[in-house]
This record gives structure tokens, C-alpha cells and sequence, in this order.
């Protein structure tokens, strides 16, 4: 008999669902992916994935497709969309690509209900959010210092020191010249990056490496970004977080009494997505800096948290998107009120990211070479982010969303919400400025900005 693994049963276009006779499709990305084509020559596939990140299941399909896709509206049957789009395409190719589609996930239907449920059950099933991508990257980093011949076991016991090594080596390095490398007194606020960390880390490194000598806080918010979310409005997290150092576990007091100031109406809109939490990032990243640098109380727990994603008030006006969510104002009003009625000392934190550009965010212009246009193209940006972030440094939050709205947003800053969020509810008497950063990826298609900032 033979041992060859049985070949995946390929999905069937089903006449008798709803949801594949009149697809609408969901938020997807799409990116290449290479394969081997029949006569064995690679060539480039159209891949497609979940953009909010419920499925994890991806589609690959002919590039073409990216010509249909749009017709997926809920309003057409695929022989309406195959008689639209005419120029040889078939009924069987769009039955295919359907089919494919809803087994994925990236159809709005029962399959994509059932995995929305099932998402949503585990994440009302545990206390804390459990580490993505900060557990990933300290693994890697054990992986790399065992070798090949350690076991899984090894590496998730030395992943937690390699990581504090490494954070220990960044802040060293990141303030090795600086004038003023530590804050004695703890900061009404901070302002970090929540990118990757190897792009982001002398940002995170010259912020928090100035935190390790500061007072220890009694309890740290930190405001994100929604990247991928349901939520309209703000998005707050009803959970603790957990990294590869532990548990910061959830600020209850201070969240009940939030919800008081919100109201019953606010509080429902503040929680009712908070599964956007469960894949988010910007919030997940800065919890291992936090933990190290204040360390651990006298029984061994480390400082409790909050965590809410801020929509860009620039949209709006500062109103949720759909008119549903959570509006900023009503936010910072509850949170200036909470604040004022708990004891102890609070460090926010704004987790923030800048400009995105490149190929990468559907820009024509390159990033790589030394010709000067793309020089130029590179210094306008550093140009755009010193000219917001001085709204930001000159604490004039409003006048950075004016700028925004009338600009429409020109190099796509992805957290101008946590910004102003943080700069009214702390209202600083100074902001500073210490580190600004635009990082490219290795391939060059994405430049993406930060900076690290002290609101006292």
C-alpha cells in the first residue's frame, strides 16, 4: 500500500447556498504567492486571506480574478458575473473561484458565521490574551542562540531570557550616546511604536530604556490602533495580556469604574468588539517592554493594564465611522474622569505608528535607489511627519486632526487616534520629542515611521 498523503478534497460549488449563488465578499488582502504551473515553470498566483483575520485559510487563484472580485457584491449570480465580465472567462472558473472562497472564510455566509463564532467562544474562554507575535519573536530568538539540535521544550525555556537580553542590549545601544538617558520621574505619558521589532526596536529602546530608573506606575494604559478590526468606534479589551514574561493582568477597578463614567449605553459600545482584540498587535507588543522595565511587586506580579484600540477621529470628526461605535470625545471624557477618581499613579501609553508608503500601500513611486527622485520622495516624508509630529510636540491636537481631515491623511499615519486620545486626556505641560525613525523592509516596498515621545 502505498504511503502518499491523500491530496486535499477540493471544494464544490454548492447551487443550493445562499452565499455562493449571490457572493458578497469579505475584507480581504491580496498578495503574490509563486507556484508551479502544469508544465512545471513557476509563475505568480493571486493569494487572498482574511483581512480582519478570522480565517486563517488563504485562496490562490489566477491574477485575473482581481477583475471579478469586485463583482462579489451580494447582488449578482455567477452567471451574472461571468456575462458581465465576459472576454472567455467561464461559469466554471467563477463556480471554482466561489467555492474556493466560501470554504475559505472570505464569503459572508454560514461558513464564515460558524468561524466567527467559534473565534469568539475562545476568546471568551480564557482571562488573558495570550502572546502572538512577541512569543514568536523570542522564540526565534532562542532557536537561533540553542542551534538546530534544541527541542521545543529548550527553546520556550530560553526564550525569556534571550528576550531580556536582547531588550536590555537595544536600550543600552539605543541610549549609549544620548545626553539624558534616564527619566527619574515617571512621564504623565509615552508615545512608542508598535511595528515589528526589528525594525522598531531603537524607537521602543530609546523610550522605554529612559523608563528603567523612573518610578514605578500603579497601573499602564496603553491606547493602539485597530488594524483589522469590526470595531467603529473605540474597541476596549475586557482581558489581561500575556507575553513571554508573563501576565500583566487587567486593571478591573479601573475598568469598572470607566464603565460608571460612561454609562450603560457607552460602556456596551466601548466592549462590544472587543474579539478586535484577539489578533491585534499594537497593544500586544508594548507589554514585554513594560514588564521588563518596571519589573515585577513584591508578590511577584507585574503592573496591571488596560488596553483600547482608538479609531482616527479625522474621518469623522471625531464620531465613530458608522455613527454605531464609541465616539473619542465621550472616551476622553470617561477616562479623564476614571483617572481623576483612582488612586495612585497611571502611565499611558500611545502606541503609535506613522506613515506607511511604498509599493506595499499601492504607491507607484519606489523607495530603493539613490536617483534623486526617490530621494526627494523619501525626504518629503521624513518632511510630512516632522511637520504633524510638531502638532503633536506643540501639544495641539486639534490642529493635528484639522491638518489631517484637510489633507486627507497623505502618508496614511495609522494611529493619529491614540495620539490625540493620549494628548487630551493627559493634557502635558511639556512633550518631548527623543527619537524619529522611517524603516524600510528588506524588500524595499514598505517604509513605515515612528518616533518615541515623553508627555510630562
Amino acid at each position: 500500500m502505498s504511503d502518499m498523503p491523500t491530496p486535499p478534497v477540493q471544494p464544490q460549488f454548492d447551487a443550493e447556498d445562499p452565499a455562493q449563488m449571490r457572493p458578497k465578499l469579505r475584507k480581504v488582502r491580496g498578495f503574490p504567492v509563486g507556484a508551479k504551473g502544469p508544465d512545471g515553470q513557476q509563475q505568480t498566483l493571486l493569494g487572498l486571506a482574511d483581512a480582519q483575520q478570522i480565517s486563517e485559510k488563504m485562496v490562490a487563484t489566477a491574477p485575473a480574478a482581481q477583475h471579478i472580485l469586485p463583482l462579489f457584491d451580494g447582488t449578482r449570480t455567477p452567471e451574472e458575473v461571468t456575462s458581465e465580465i465576459g472576454r472567455g472567462l467561464t461559469v466554471e472558473f467563477v463556480h471554482n473561484l466561489i467555492a474556493q472562497l466560501a470554504d475559505a472564510g472570505l464569503l459572508e455566509g454560514a461558513t464564515f458565521d460558524a468561524m466567527l463564532t467559534e473565534f469568539r467562544d475562545q476568546y471568551d474562554s480564557s482571562d488573558n490574551l495570550p502572546p502572538g507575535s512577541s512569543v514568536q519573536f523570542a522564540e526565534a530568538l532562542a532557536a537561533q542562540a540553542l542551534g538546530e539540535g534544541a527541542t521545543e521544550e529548550q527553546t520556550r525555556e530560553a526564550a525569556p531570557g534571550k528576550f531580556r537580553e536582547i531588550l536590555d542590549q537595544w536600550c543600552d545601544q539605543a541610549l549609549a550616546k544620548a545626553t539624558d538617558p534616564s527619566l527619574h520621574e515617571l512621564p504623565k505619558a509615552i508615545v512608542a511604536p508598535h511595528i515589528d521589532y526589528a525594525r522598531g526596536w531603537l524607537n521602543y529602546a530609546a523610550i522605554y530604556g529612559r523608563l528603567r530608573v523612573a518610578d514605578r506606575p500603579d497601573r499602564v494604559i496603553v491606547l493602539g490602533t485597530n488594524h483589522f478590526g469590526f470595531g467603529t468606534g473605540v474597541c476596549g479589551c475586557d482581558k489581561g495580556f500575556e507575553s513571554p514574561f508573563g501576565v500583566c493582568e487587567i486593571d478591573q477597578a479601573f475598568v469598572d469604574r470607566l464603565g460608571e463614567a460612561l454609562g450603560e449605553e457607552g460602556k456596551a459600545q466601548l466592549f462590544e468588539n472587543r474579539y478586535d482584540h484577539e489578533r491585534e498587535h499594537s497593544i500586544e507588543l508594548q507589554i514585554p517592554w513594560i514588564q521588563h522595565c518596571f519589573g515585577q511587586d513584591d508578590n511577584g506580579n507585574y503592573l496591571k493594564v488596560f488596553g483600547a484600540l482608538v479609531h482616527d477621529p479625522a474621518v469623522n470628526n471625531g464620531e465613530s465611522y458608522d455613527g454605531k461605535g464609541l465616539a473619542l470625545q465621550p472616551f476622553i471624557d470617561a477616562m479623564k474622569t476614571a483617572l481623576a477618581d483612582m488612586p495612585g499613579r497611571t502611565l499611558i501609553v500611545s502606541s503609535a505608528d506613522l506613515s506607511h508608503v511604498g509599493p506595499a500601500f499601492g504607491d507607484q513611486q519606489q523607495l530603493t535607489g539613490d536617483d534623486e527622485e526617490v530621494k526627494a520622495y523619501r525626504d518629503s516624508i521624513a518632511q510630512t511627519d516632522q511637520e504633524l509630529l510638531k502638532f503633536v510636540v506643540d501639544r495641539k491636537p486639534d490642529d493635528l486632526l484639522a491638518s489631517m481631515a484637510w489633507q486627507q491623511n497623505p502618508t496614511r499615519w495609522c494611529s493619529t487616534g491614540n495620539l490625540v486620545a493620549t494628548l487630551k486626556i493627559v493634557e502635558p505641560a511639556e512633550v518631548k520629542l527623543y527619537s524619529y525613525v522611517a524603516a524600510m523592509d528588506q524588500q524595499g516596498v514598505s517604509l513605515v515611521s515612528q518616533a518615541a515621545l515623553a508627555m510630562n
